[in-house]
């Protein structure tokens, strides 16, 4: 369904004002779908962003400022969502001994275990986005490049 059919409007002022409505509007469609997968398991799609850093990270450790660099969604309280980690057990959080200023965090296999499953899980839910081709895929992901400069 055409995505001005979804939000009943059929006016905008230009193309430029329909193509960032429609990219919010996906945005927050992809969102809802990631955390319906996501929420029964615990965490949210950044909690989720953070582990596949970390993950991407191991066995080596990694700082929150580096976490914080290379977040999609910047906008949480890191520390708060770190905190949820590893009470969760998922994330391991240790002293620096270089730098006792400094903290280390390091995922857990409670958390390694949870990325497999949602790996596979998340796998079955990309199936939905199969309406594009490769192709297609790469020039929507050249065209986002672009309109961020």
């Amino acid at each position: 369904m055409k995505f001005e059919e979804e939000i009943k409007q059929s006016s905008f002022k230009n193309a430029r004002e329909k193509a960032v409505i429609n990219i919010l509007y996906t945005g927050n469609w992809l969102r809802d779908h990631s955390e319906k997968v996501l929420k029964p398991n615990g965490i949210n799609e950044q909690h989720f962003n953070i582990l596949r850093i970390l993950r991407g990270r191991h066995p080596l450790t990694i700082c929150p400022g580096e976490i914080k660099e290379v977040l999609i969604n910047k906008r949480g309280d890191l520390t708060r969502l770190l905190d949820k980690l590893v009470a969760n057990g998922m994330v391991e959080r240790d002293i620096n001994p270089d730098n006792r200023r400094m903290i280390n965090l390091k995922i857990t296999d409670k958390g390694l275990g949870l990325l497999a499953k949602l790996d596979s899980v998340m796998e079955e839910q990309s199936q939905t986005y199969n309406a594009l081709t490769e192709e297609e895929s790469n020039l929507l992901s050249d065209l986002l490049d672009k309109l961020r400069g």
